[in-house]
């Protein structure tokens, strides 16, 4: 079982062992994270430094914040531990750059959730993880869930550099939009896939749903969907059921519910009490690790009327096998497809379900 996953060192190992002064690249809570790890496996940091935009001589956790240049002044040689996600072009090719000149280390932490994802965690979810990597339909989603898998356990960048897809290649070959989508958008932000989804089909559509927890990204939700006629949109976070929950917003993408009891709540629906037994044909998740009790939250609507799925892989460690097998369990029917969007790390890996 698991030969697909071929990297049994962990990203924290190889950085034990490393004899070159390690520097952070990036500030905020990736790096925060990462140095808490770097103390449990007794890993030295020398430094941190940042993009030219971000250096104004201020500190982060007792250092002096550096540019590149700065480092590569102070010290011939040294590796580099990237602290933040990376989605558009130009900085993955400035990351690509550094890893050129330097070695680069991308240590997988959870968005959500807690634990570090090893080999050893793999070996102990052995039947889980072979029974999705069974089940996948094609042999690029295999390729891209074997390489997603070993970049988490390594960090190394080379996993991701051949399995990344456009998302209008995955418009175009698995999704397959029509001019009669009834659009459910969990984790709508503002408006930017319902705006995805109408280009593609020229604003042609029966109705889109947009549920959007965080209250300044609704109302630029609002204002986007204003004057366009059968979209509705509501200030919930997405559940299994309806219900209230403590909410943390930081309004931006990584709004999420809160991981324990706090003053502000927010209330939860669920996907087959919004539709109340009307029809959906496409069903996009991206609830910041609230997937899985989305996913129960749809079930109804999943069983009676097969819609494709959309659904994010990336906030915790459990979803690269929990959201798939759940999905399955749920729809049988369905054909199992997982690409990554470029992004490092391996953040915008997501599943998609067609019959």
């Amino acid at each position: 079982m698991l030969e697909f996953i071929t990297e049994k060192e962990t990203c924290w190992e190889r950085l034990q062992k490393e004899h070159r002064p390690i520097y952070i690249y990036g500030m905020g809570d990736g790096a925060m994270k990462i140095m808490s790890v770097f103390k449990k496996y007794g890993i030295k940091t020398s430094g941190i430094f940042a993009s030219d935009d971000f250096v104004r001589g201020h500190y982060f956790e007792g250092f002096r914040v550096m540019r590149l240049s700065e480092v590569e002044e102070l010290e011939p040689d040294f590796a580099v531990v990237l602290a933040f996600a990376a989605g558009y072009e130009e900085l993955v090719d400035r990351i690509k750059m550094i890893n050129k000149k330097h070695k680069l280390y991308v240590p997988d932490v959870p968005v959500i959730g807690s634990g570090l994802f090893t080999y050893d965690y793999c070996k102990e979810h052995a039947e889980q993880f072979q029974e999705v990597y069974d089940l996948l339909a094609d042999q690029h989603s295999k390729k891209v869930y074997a390489s997603v898998i070993n970049f988490k356990i390594s960090g190394d960048i080379k996993y991701l550099e051949d399995i990344t897809s456009t998302k209008t290649e995955i418009y175009r070959d698995i999704i397959k939009p029509n001019l009669n989508e009834h659009y459910v958008d969990l984790g709508a932000y503002n408006g930017d896939t319902i705006k995805e989804l109408l280009e593609i089909t020229r604003n042609r559509y029966v109705r889109v749903y947009a549920m959007e927890p965080d209250r300044k990204n609704f109302k630029k939700l609002c204002r986007y969907i204003e004057g366009k006629n059968h979209i509705y949109a509501y200030n919930n976070a997405a559940w299994c059921i309806d219900t209230q929950l403590p909410f943390s917003s930081k309004s931006g993408r990584q709004s999420s519910l809160a991981t324990s009891t706090g003053t502000k709540y927010i209330e939860s629906k669920s996907v087959d009490s919004m539709l109340g037994g009307d029809e959906a044909t496409l069903i996009k998740m991206d609830v910041e690790g609230a997937e899985r009790e989305a996913l129960w939250g749809a079930c109804q609507t999943i069983a009676r009327y097969n819609p494709r799925l959309m659904v994010a892989l990336y906030h915790r460690n459990e979803d690269l096998y929990e959201l798939p097998l759940l999905v399955h369990k749920l729809n049988p029917k369905y054909k199992l497809y997982i690409r990554h969007q470029l992004y490092i790390p391996a953040w915008e890996t997501n599943l998609y379900a067609t019959l």
